[in-house]
């Protein structure tokens, strides 16, 4: 029998949200079948200003570093602005939010013709449906991210990922669990739910079920699955089913992201956000009671436009007062287009210094956690030789264990941000 040559991998440089991660392994699949070995696929975040500038310099350093390679941008930014990816000269293709995900985007022959658009990107609002693509994990192969949403119905005046991904639309149930299934008979220890509202779940489907509801069916279907994790959730849209499951349900980790994205009222109010500052606490409070050992984190804007010292110190004592341990803190950043970037803004120096102000607040939140696992047992998902993640997400370094194996482990003592394991890890 002739010889089987492996597939060749793309090269793929992924900026922003564990969706976007997502996807670009759904690209690295379809590239790699279509014989697209010579490619380097930038797939773009619009989150903030930084995160093009970034990505615009990747695309810059791709180019120098091969010559010779197709390069294709993709993404959120992509999608938002395909003009001015298309206007970079190191810049061969730009596709849509859509057309990534689409096997024929990347057909040789739409390269090889000579009348083939340099952009092809669609209207992401005429997007009705959110197809399954069923991956074998990442590159790592020690967790799989699963969408389940995408798309976002709600208009915060600082955000325009909306129109990077149009509307909210769900996965049905049966696809979900028919990937998940597949992940968990192959080995794979850990799967994480995502999206880019995932708790507005199922409010496109039939009998509009909740996120929660979801959940409890996907793991009542899939008993195999070792360990279930949630991606950002929005903090208004937790349901009762899914508070039920985090305090009732060992195999859904105790470890939530909520988008909180300020810790004062008027401030919620102009980002167009749909919850108050006492909600948020409230919440946080709840969820700890159902769940006593949650590790919660959060994202939060600092120097969002009118923001005074006392509404930013409002935000600043939210990571105290909602017991908050990973923050992603966001210097804001207007984007044109939005409500938010035409109100009167916060000098830039001043936003970052805020932002570090929140990250410092983060990072001792983030110290005192890992200080209180010291002579704990975790059970810990190694990602690579030497270093996993705990239920809770904490980085743990550890002696032995293979990429995607769970091992239990003593915790002995800190280093810097991470967890060190003791020498001799524990039988399972």
């Amino acid at each position: 029998m002739p010889e089987t040559k492996p597939l060749v991998e793309p090269k793929i440089i992924t900026f922003g949200c564990r969706l976007n991660a997502y996807e670009s392994e759904v690209m690295r699949r379809h590239a790699a079948n279509a014989g697209l070995d010579d490619a380097v696929i930038v797939n773009t975040c619009a989150v903030t200003a930084e995160a093009e500038r970034q990505a615009r310099q990747a695309i810059r350093r791709a180019r120098r570093e091969n010559p010779g390679a197709r390069i294709l941008v993709t993404g959120c930014a992509a999608q938002i602005d395909p003009a001015a990816y298309a206007g970079m000269a190191e810049v061969d293709q730009v596709i849509g939010n859509a057309e990534k995900l689409q096997a024929e985007s990347f057909a040789p022959a739409l390269f090889a013709a000579p009348d083939t658009p340099k952009v092809r990107v669609n209207d992401i609002m005429s997007v009705t449906e959110t197809a399954s693509h069923l991956i074998d994990g990442l590159a790592a192969r020690s967790r799989a991210f699963v969408q389940v949403q995408q798309g976002c119905d709600h208009r915060c005046t600082f955000c325009i990922i909306p129109f990077g991904r149009g509307p909210s639309r769900s996965v049905p149930l049966g696809e979900i669990v028919r990937q998940v299934r597949h992940l968990a008979e192959k080995g794979l220890a850990e799967v994480v739910l995502t999206g880019v509202d995932i708790t507005s779940y199922g409010q496109d489907l039939p009998g509009r079920p909740r996120l929660g509801q979801m959940v409890r069916r996907l793991l009542q279907q899939v008993p195999a699955l070792p360990r279930l994790r949630l991606s950002s959730i929005d903090a208004v849209e937790l349901d009762d089913d899914l508070l039920r499951l985090l305090g009732d349900e060992p195999r859904l980790m105790p470890h939530l992201h909520l988008s909180l994205q300020a810790g004062d009222d008027m401030i919620l109010k102009r980002m167009k956000r749909r919850h108050l500052r006492s909600d948020a606490v409230a919440l946080t409070d709840e969820i700890r009671r159902r769940r006593p050992d949650v590790v919660l984190g959060a994202d939060l804007i600092a120097g969002f436009p009118t923001e005074s010292d006392a509404m930013f110190e409002n935000s600043l004592r939210l990571v105290d007062d909602c017991g908050l341990t990973y923050l992603h803190v966001f210097p804001y950043s207007p984007r044109p287009g939005t409500p938010a970037a035409r109100m009167p803004q916060v000098p830039g120096d001043l936003r970052k210094a805020r932002a570090a102000r929140l990250r410092a607040a983060g990072d001792a939140a983030l110290r005192r956690f890992l200080d209180a696992q010291i002579g704990k047992t975790a059970e810990v998902l190694v990602e690579k030789p030497g270093f996993g993640r705990s239920a809770h997400f904490a980085p743990v370094r550890l002696n032995r264990g293979r990429a995607g194996e769970l091992v239990t482990c003593r915790i002995a003592t800190r280093q810097g941000d991470a967890l060190l394991a003791e020498a001799e890890t524990l039988p399972q």
